[in-house]
């Protein structure tokens, strides 16, 4: 059971890495926390978009993610919503400075919680993820090498722990980054602005896309 060719796990470890490296909202909130917080903000973020990412293998596994994928009415809601609070994310980021080309900006503190279930959120109501999961893990299911929902939630799992081994040097590299930026006047300002504006890009982007 679960016996698979070493073709098998160089294709689908390839490919999970590619997936993991590419930009999307998930990485933007990972990178945009860390810039704000600091590095225990980007590690609740990486957290939270890991559970969240959980939740979609499950679905998968599970089959619910089939309900996105063919019924409008669902993926249309969860798509608003997700576009919403994308925005709404990214208003409070525009929000969150003002004055801030007159002083030095200093990291905020984290509230850990908060970040860590704005994470989930932001993967658990982006039904691309979820139609991505279902369209993406049936290719790696093997005939005979085990119940089908297994083959699907491990290699689901193998993606996030692709990830745990991707992200978090990017928020180390992210953190030093932002806390130099942060020292400057116009630009510690100027970041704030950034990820507000691509937050809320990200989520405009996200209520124009379609199933597709």
């Amino acid at each position: 059971m679960l016996d698979y060719p070493l073709t098998h796990w160089m294709t689908f470890l390839s490919a999970a890495v590619l997936l993991n490296l590419a930009p999307g909202p998930d990485m933007a909130f990972i990178l945009g926390q860390t810039a704000r917080h600091g590095r225990r903000g980007g590690v609740a973020a990486m957290l939270g978009v890991w559970s969240g990412a959980g939740g979609h293998v499950i679905m998968a596994a599970l089959g619910l993610s089939a309900i996105l994928a063919t019924s409008a009415l669902a993926f249309a809601a969860v798509k608003w919503v997700g576009a919403a609070y994308l925005v709404w994310l990214g208003i409070q980021s525009l929000r969150g400075r003002h004055g801030g080309a007159a002083r030095p900006i200093q990291a905020a503190t984290p509230r850990t919680g908060a970040i860590y279930r704005q994470g989930v959120l932001v993967s658990l109501l982006n039904p691309k993820v979820a139609i991505f999961f279902l369209a993406f893990l049936p290719q790696f299911v093997v005939d005979g090498a085990g119940p089908a929902s297994l083959q699907l939630a491990l290699h689901g799992a193998l993606i996030i722990a692709v990830a745990a081994l991707i992200e978090p040097p990017l928020v180390l590299l992210g953190a030093r980054l932002a806390g130099a930026l942060r020292a400057q006047r116009r630009l510690g300002a100027w970041l704030e602005r950034g990820l507000g504006t691509l937050f809320i890009g990200l989520g405009v982007r996200l209520a124009l896309s379609d199933r597709g």
